[in-house]
């Protein structure tokens, strides 16, 4: 979207033809698109007001019926933060007492409209221009927020009366391949970090995948998942961090809200043995944040492997940030072994979960070429150094039942990293 396209947008007659458009529906867009432009509606202001339609209809994931008001850009809305891991945000910011945040790379102001209701003042900058537009629109309701089109870097905060800064740098090219190099991010991780010697309350979101060792030492880090998807790490600094500096998890769901954070003496170290009777899958934001001895110590586990993410257990414990399966088979890996098992059983759906191997489950489940009246669930991973087999049966909230024969949930796959 460029500026034209965005002025007639904000336009009485763009915003209210934007309104009018029916819930988006690929398949019939390309035909509503000809009827409007037959009706004398302007092409481009058809073009921009389809795109965002389709842009909310997106958004909806992440913004709710909130998407329904808000103007986007695609590269806006895939950085942008879940309104309720924003909210997680400002309440760091409310609880250390700050009174006016500067989110120095606004994007389409996801953050910055949590900032602002939970009653911060806000100065929301962007250097792209179009951004910062669209961030004006969608924080017109926050009279405490202010948007800027410039380099949030080199605002004057003391003369602007702010006490706490966050950023969310930009992590894509603008091809949209994503930067690995924390140097490389606009603005750079070193620029942001320089900034928490002028205002301590300093917070950065940034990528799950940063690698320990470009934590700061004085950061708590804290891995965000949202319904089993690891969406961010944040990087805390000053009254922002009142637990001190450390790795946290914070794991968000339909379970609630829980934190995992490691003692003061680090995570504890568990010890690995042999697969009990139920195996537990930690959240990812858990294993990103490396601590997986904390479910181990919870579930008075031990790990399969020394370098595989999954606690075993001889005993079932409630753990809302790991899920729980019940065992009910262990067996080496083997193509020949693992088809006849499962055909013995009648087994035709088969939900494939792996990790430590190079497995590739559609290609597997083609090739067991099952058939039958029932599912079950594999995990495929090593125990004790060997490639292993293990039935499970998933627990749910509601009881621990049934057998390899029994319900185990929609086919599909998942892996992941100790």
């Amino acid at each position: 979207m460029d500026a034209t396209g965005l002025a007639k947008l904000l336009s009485p007659t763009g915003w209210a033809l934007l309104s009018a458009l029916p819930p988006y529906d690929e398949h019939r867009a390309m035909a509503l698109s000809e009827r409007l432009r037959k009706e004398g509606i302007d092409a481009e202001l058809v073009a921009a007001a389809l795109t965002q339609s389709r842009l909310r209809a997106k958004a909806h994931a992440k913004f709710g019926d909130f998407a329904d008001g808000m103007l986007f850009t695609p590269a806006g809305l895939e950085q942008a933060t879940r309104l309720v891991v924003a909210a997680h945000h400002a309440r760091r910011y409310t609880a250390a007492g700050t009174t006016k945040v500067a989110d120095l790379t606004c994007g389409v102001g996801a953050d910055s409209m949590a900032f602002a209701s939970m009653g911060l003042t806000v100065l929301a900058t962007d250097v792209d221009e179009i951004t910062a537009s669209v961030a004006t629109v969608n924080l017109r309701h926050f009279p405490e927020a202010e948007v800027r089109h410039g380099d949030g870097l080199v605002t004057d905060f003391a003369a602007d009366g702010v006490d706490g800064l966050y950023a969310d740098p930009a992590r894509r090219t603008s091809s949209g391949s994503r930067v690995f190099d924390p140097n490389a991010y606009a603005p750079s991780l070193d620029a942001l970090l320089a900034l928490r010697a002028t205002v301590p309350s300093l917070g950065l979101k940034l990528g799950p995948g940063l690698p320990h060792s470009a934590l700061p030492d004085d950061a708590e880090a804290q891995w965000v998942s949202v319904d089993g998807d690891v969406v961010e790490v944040g990087l805390w600094f000053g009254p922002l961090a009142p637990e001190g500096p450390g790795r946290s998890a914070l794991v968000l769901g339909a379970g609630g809200t829980h934190v995992v954070r490691a003692g003061p003496d680090g995570p504890p170290v568990p010890d690995v043995g042999p697969v009990g009777g139920y195996l537990y899958e930690p959240d990812g934001a858990v294993i990103r944040a490396g601590l997986v001895g904390e479910v181990a110590a919870r579930v008075h586990g031990r790990l399969v492997d020394r370098t595989i993410a999954y606690v075993t257990s001889d005993a079932l414990h409630d753990s809302p940030v790991a899920t729980a399966y019940r065992v009910h088979d262990t067996l080496p890996f083997g193509l020949k072994r693992l088809r006849t098992y499962l055909r013995e059983r009648g087994v035709g759906r088969l939900t494939i979960k792996k990790r430590g191997t190079a497995v590739v489950p559609e290609q597997l489940r083609r090739q067991l070429d099952l058939r039958g009246p029932h599912e079950s669930t594999i995990v495929l991973t090593r125990v004790a150094g060997t490639q292993q087999v293990l039935v499970v049966e998933p627990v749910h909230a509601t009881g621990d039942a049934g057998g390899p024969d029994g319900p185990s949930g929609a086919a599909g796959s998942g892996e992941g990293r100790a």
